[in-house]
């Protein structure tokens, strides 16, 4: 690490990967929301190009090629370190290097190219989540399915430090995705109950929380942060995956359709 976990800018990315990677791997909540994603992502049949909005280090898109070894699969990432940890997961992923808070055309390879996409654990991170998933959209093709995940609840320290900006409802998440121009299946909260006990435990360990679970060099997150992890990890798998009662807030939308479909619309056999 270049210096203590506490002192790092909430919105250096390649520095959190370095720092966090790791246990953002293996954090149950992480890898409930990537369960959550296949299940939503697949329930219109297996996705044919899937774009993961914000692909982070790559685990989500490492668990989709297992899942859909047949999809073809991109990923959208503003930093350098994700870019690089993503490629070693999944070299056959289209990555690129990408900041959707600011305008600009998609490359011409990826323009209204994904018929399925997931945005997770991103809006929350952006001043403006509307125009984050406007731009997004761009690179969808019409008909598209979004699975979108985000915080509900209090902040935690940890969420500050890591530059959470915002936590939603699916009220207010459903005005997002509106307002970016996409039309709203459905949004809800989901991982009750033990996604808010979760939650909980994470708020009242503070700031502590940040050292516990930073990766330094030839070390592993501390004690407390792995034990804390692997005795979450059982319970989550029998969370509600829809519940007025959860934190962790859940919607499916669509890209509107058109009649002209993107000109790359044949299945792909990767």
């Amino acid at each position: 690490m270049n210096g203590p976990a506490s002192a790092v800018s909430p919105d250096d990315w390649s520095q959190h990967w370095e720092d966090f990677g790791d246990a953002a791997s293996r954090n149950p909540a992480q890898e409930y929301r990537r369960r959550l994603a296949l299940r939503f992502l697949g329930d219109d049949g297996a996705p044919v190009r899937l774009l993961d909005i914000g692909s982070g280090q790559g685990d989500f898109l490492a668990a989709a090629r297992r899942r859909w070894p047949r999809a073809a699969l991109a990923g959208l990432e503003i930093s350098e370190v994700g870019i690089a940890q993503a490629r070693a997961k999944v070299p056959d992923a289209r990555l690129e290097l990408r900041d959707l808070t600011t305008q600009g055309k998609p490359s011409p390879q990826l323009a209204g190219w994904g018929t399925h996409a997931l945005c997770s654990e991103v809006l929350e991170h952006v001043d403006d989540p509307t125009d984050l998933l406007a731009e997004a959209r761009t690179y969808l093709a019409p008909g598209a399915l979004i699975v979108i995940t985000v915080p509900g609840g209090p902040m935690s320290a940890f969420d500050r430090h890591i530059g959470h900006r915002q936590h939603f409802t699916p009220r207010s998440l459903a005005q997002v995705l509106r307002g970016a121009g996409l039309d709203v299946d459905w949004a809800a909260g989901a991982g009750f109950p033990f996604f808010n006990l979760y939650r909980r435990v994470v708020i009242a360990r503070g700031e502590r929380l940040i050292d516990d679970i930073a990766t330094r060099e030839h070390e592993q997150p501390r004690i407390a942060g792995r034990v804390a992890m692997a005795a979450f990890r059982p319970l989550f798998r029998v969370n509600l995956t829809r519940s007025r009662w959860g934190t962790q807030i859940v919607a499916v939308a669509r890209t509107r359709a058109r009649s002209l479909p993107h000109p790359d619309s044949t299945p792909l056999d990767i």
